[in-house]
C-alpha cells in the first residue's frame, strides 16, 4: 500500500511518520486489496489539550474509507483511527461477500 502523509502547517518528525506507516501497514492483514491512502496531520488552534487531529483516507476498489480522530497526541489519535478503520474494513468485506 502506498501511503502519503501530509503534516499541515508544521513539520512532523521521522519517528511519527514511521509510527503511522507501521500502523497503516497492518491494515493489509484485514484487507489485501487496499490501493493506497493519505494521512493528514493537523494541530487545532485551541486551548483544549486534545488538539491533535489525524485524518485517514484509504482507497479501496470501488470505494473510499475516511476516518478523522482527535486526541492529545498524534500517536493516540492514530491508534483510535486504526480501530475505526479496522471496523469499517470488516464491514466493507462483509458487504462484498454478500454481493
Amino acid at each position: 500500500m502506498v501511503l502519503q502523509i501530509h503534516s499541515i502547517h508544521f513539520d512532523a518528525d521521522q519517528k511519527l511518520l514511521d509510527f503511522i506507516e507501521l500502523k497503516a501497514s497492518k491494515l493489509d492483514t484485514f484487507f489485501d486489496k487496499i490501493i493506497g491512502g493519505e494521512v493528514f496531520l493537523r494541530i487545532e488552534k485551541d486551548t483544549k489539550r486534545e488538539n491533535k487531529i489525524v485524518e485517514f483516507k484509504l482507497l479501496v476498489p470501488k470505494n473510499e474509507i475516511f476516518v478523522k480522530e482527535q486526541a492529545a497526541s498524534f500517536e493516540e489519535a492514530t491508534d483510535l483511527a486504526m480501530e475505526v478503520l479496522k471496523k469499517q474494513i470488516k464491514k466493507m468485506k462483509e458487504k462484498l461477500r454478500g454481493e
